[in-house]
């Protein structure tokens, strides 16, 4: 059983999850996680996201260790993530359509627009479509994103890394939101023509004062049994 402590991050592990679900980032896989302390974090239960009810407890699973019986191969690639980044407090594994379709192409979304200046100057790309399946894979991936907020996986959906669970759901409807941005524009032609947005202004743009942050995680999280 979870602490109380835990048990409310457990809670918002389930609305954040379900929120990936219905804003259709994930169908039958992905995972949502959330650091409890240095050693640990809490990943949600091993089921479709939208379908996680609130009898479905998460799993506390070791920062450098085994993965507990139960618990799906890829949560590996959370356990890399929080070892090398200690300013991480939650992960969020999900698969949008649009960054999808963008990724097979060997693309990621450039910073064209508000929510692109997020990931400024670029989302790198891990160009390998196979699942992650072990220790070493997991590393060189979260070596990949650095100190940065994203990954895209070519084929295979998306890696977010946020200060908070808020953080990292609105951060991943932000990554496709830039994919669906990045494919208008390269549908018309226009990808060398467009415009980005400069590091400059990607800096200033990217924040999240005037509770932009709230305001998207109580537009996503909207209904929600367990809120």
């Amino acid at each position: 059983m979870l602490d109380d402590l835990h048990s409310d991050t457990d809670r918002k592990l389930r609305v954040a999850a379900r929120a990936l679900g219905r804003a259709g980032l994930a169908h039958a896989y992905g995972h949502f996680s959330a650091r409890l302390d240095a050693g640990h974090f809490l990943v949600c239960a091993p089921k479709p996201m939208a379908l996680l009810e609130s009898a479905d407890q998460g799993t506390v699973v070791p920062v450098n260790g085994a993965l507990p019986d139960g618990v799906l191969g890829e949560v590996r690639i959370h356990q890399q993530i929080y070892a090398r980044r200690p300013d991480v407090g939650a992960v969020a594994r999900s698969m949008p359509p649009k960054l999808v379709s963008l990724s097979v192409l060997s693309r990621t979304p450039l910073p064209r627009h508000g929510f692109g200046s997020y990931f400024a100057p670029f989302v790198p790309l891990w160009d390998d479509p196979l699942l992650i399946r072990s220790d070493a894979q997991a590393g060189a991936l979260a070596e990949l994103i650095g100190d940065g907020r994203a990954v895209v996986m070519r084929g295979n959906g998306a890696v977010v890394a946020g200060d908070s669970i808020e953080e990292a759901l609105v951060l991943s409807w932000y990554l496709e939101d830039a994919a669906r941005v990045e494919l208008d524009v390269l549908s018309c032609g226009a990808g060398l023509l467009s415009k980005t947005l400069t590091q400059v202004q990607c800096e200033a743009r990217a924040t999240f004062s005037g509770r932009i942050l709230e305001r998207m995680w109580d537009y996503l999280c909207s209904g929600d049994c367990e809120r």
